[in-house]
């Protein structure tokens, strides 16, 4: 089955928790053993599973920004000046994550969350989630 989550954004960079939204998928597909893939269909955002803590998510923001500066004269800034969105999703981040399901639950870990991280907003997002059954 393949469902459609909508990520609205109200900023440049940005975290969205959207680890509830994927188990009510799971739970609307009835699908009690197998796969939650979850992919990201634009290039200036990606998705991590990790802790959702308020401290980590600064770090990681300010290490993205350090290691890699906006307007550090980037060949793709001539465009639309957004290489460094484009280059922290790709060092940074991964366009899908993939997560287990059991007994109609997703397993994750105790602080695990699927983070969807905005690089490039305030945009309207959207999230592409498929649930098999293996």
């Amino acid at each position: 089955m393949l469902f459609e989550v909508k990520v609205p954004t109200e900023k440049k960079f940005q975290v969205v928790d959207i680890t509830d939204e994927i188990q009510h998928l799971v739970w609307k597909s009835d699908v009690t053993s197998g796969i939650a893939v979850v992919f990201t269909t634009h290039t200036t955002t990606g998705l991590v599973i990790n802790e959702n803590e308020s401290g980590l998510l600064e770090d990681i923001k300010a290490k993205m920004k350090e290691l890699v500066p906006r307007g550090a004269g980037y060949s793709h800034d001539r465009i639309d000046s957004n290489a460094h969105s484009h280059l922290r999703a790709t060092l940074f981040l991964n366009p899908e994550v993939v997560v287990p399901i059991d007994n109609g639950e997703l397993l994750l870990g105790t602080w695990q969350r699927i983070l969807f991280i905005e690089l490039d907003g305030p945009r309207h997002r959207k999230v592409l989630v498929k649930i098999c059954r293996c």
